[in-house]
């Protein structure tokens, strides 16, 4: 069945950085779309970063931009997510999410990430 297991959240203080990792099983990993989503209290989950299957197109929201870098070892069939310059507000669950075949959804269990000084 599919998994994805993030890991790599915790507590750092303004400023800090955070990578963030999310390992994929029961599905071909090189052949998939993948993208990092985090949800902070209170507010809807929002989508961060995508990245094409080869690797070769990324993108960013407006909001992390030139701090946050998605990138994948398709080897090691993980996603990754650097994050720097972290801010308060970058407080929230971290899910790495698949689709598969247009249409199945499949998440992560999330990683917490807490800015806070």
């Amino acid at each position: 069945q599919v998994q994805l297991v993030e890991s790599g959240g915790g507590l750092v203080q303004p400023g800090g950085s955070l990578r963030l990792s999310c390992a994929a099983s029961g599905f071909t990993f090189s052949r998939h779309a993948m993208s990092w989503y985090r949800q902070a209290p209170g507010k809807e989950r929002e989508l961060v970063a995508t990245i094409t299957s080869a690797g070769d197109s990324i993108n960013h929201a407006d909001s992390v931009k030139g701090r946050f870098t998605i990138s994948r070892d398709n080897a090691k069939n993980t996603v990754f997510l650097q994050m720097n310059s972290l801010k308060p507000e970058d407080t929230a669950v971290y899910y790495c999410k698949v689709v598969l075949f247009l249409r199945y959804s499949y998440w992560g269990q999330g990683t917490q990430v807490t800015v806070s000084s």
